[in-house]
């Protein structure tokens, strides 16, 4: 069960993000990913991935009506379309409105977990894998022409299941907490999404 500690801290972090969205980085601001290491760091560090691959797992958890496998159907897109993103991003593929995407898939992710909309897990795969491409394609644009490509995706791969993981198991131990906790964490990371687009209006 996760600890009221922890749930506690994770409201805080929602809440205080809406403040902090200026910082947010929008993919095309490079990190110098080109490590395993900084791979793995880099959706740490980013304030829109950091939330999204978190928002993902959340509403997967809040909506999903049994343990079973389609609990993943939404993670799983997110994953493999976030990795085909960055693998089309790496070979020079580029999307108009890259990062008003991006800021939209804070806004309408955070909004799922604010209102735990259930859609077929179909659907919810396709909502979330369409997000994550436009990641996926912001993080391959920073890795072209390095070296190390495999290197670092494989890190991001794994910071992005660690992050679902934590955004499940969160979502999950919400279902019996009081409902205000994850509309805050919806909101928060909405919020997020709705001032980043503001600034790229």
């Amino acid at each position: 069960m996760q600890s009221p500690k922890a749930l506690n801290a994770l409201v805080f972090i929602a809440a205080s993000a809406i403040s902090t969205s200026a910082s947010a980085h929008l993919g095309l601001e490079s990190h110098g990913h080109g490590s395993f290491v900084s791979g793995f760091t880099h959706p740490l560090l980013g304030l829109d991935h950091l939330l999204a691959l978190l928002g993902v797992g959340l509403w997967s958890a809040l909506t999903a009506r049994h343990a079973d496998a389609r609990l993943l159907w939404g993670p799983a897109s997110f994953a493999t379309l976030l990795l085909a993103g960055a693998l089309a991003g790496v070979q020079g593929v580029v999307l108009p409105g890259l990062e008003p995407m991006i800021a939209l898939s804070l806004l309408a992710l955070g909004l799922l977990v604010a209102t735990r909309l259930h859609t077929p897990g179909a659907v919810a795969a396709l909502v979330v894998g369409t997000f994550a491409v436009f990641h996926g394609l912001a993080h391959g644009q920073e890795l072209a022409g390095s070296a190390t490509v495999w290197q670092a995706l494989a890190g991001m791969l794994l910071a992005t299941i660690v992050l679902h993981a934590v955004g499940l198991a969160t979502g999950w131990a919400l279902r019996t907490r009081p409902r205000w906790m994850a509309r805050t964490m919806g909101a928060g990371v909405a919020a997020v999404g709705g001032g980043l687009l503001l600034q790229l209006a």
